[in-house]
């Protein structure tokens, strides 16, 4: 099921006949890393956007993660034909753990983002240190890569 769902994604990604932006309106995608599951962008400008993530976590005895960020991007920042973009900015992260244990704490957000000429997609890899601060202070870090389908 999981690879017919991920072949219909990526032939409708690639396939389309419209001209897209992804430096605006909303984008649903996955992320595969620490954690994996579902991921979602929503432009506020064509330099700020709202980042989301809801996935499994590998840590041990984890159930569900969730974090939100404000994105800065950077433009032109590589001598290149692509669009690619570097962002960065602070976000929340909630971790819901075996009972008593759940965490919640602050997270950083470094990563770049390759949005393809005329396609609805993008395509981002991304690592981003925490600082739990709910039951205790801890230190770690997240990171993956992704791909997300914009909705305009």
């Amino acid at each position: 099921m999981k690879k017919i769902v991920l072949v219909i994604f990526l032939f409708v990604a690639l396939f389309s006949v419209q001209s897209f932006s992804q430096s605006k309106g909303f984008g649903l995608g996955i992320i595969v890393g620490e954690p994996t599951g579902i991921s979602a962008k929503y432009w506020i400008t064509p330099t700020t956007a709202f980042d989301f993530g809801l996935g499994y976590s590998f840590e041990k005895n984890s159930q569900m993660h969730l974090h939100a960020d404000y994105l800065f991007h950077v433009n032109n920042l590589f001598q290149t034909n692509e669009n690619i973009k570097l962002y960065y900015g602070p976000g929340a992260r909630l971790k819901l753990v075996d009972v008593g244990d759940s965490r919640l704490g602050f997270r950083f957000d470094v990563g770049l983002d390759w949005i393809p000429q005329n396609t609805p997609i993008d395509v981002f890899v991304e690592i981003a240190p925490l600082l739990d601060i709910i039951p205790e202070t801890d230190f770690s870090f997240n990171g993956g890569f992704g791909v997300r389908f914009f909705f305009n």
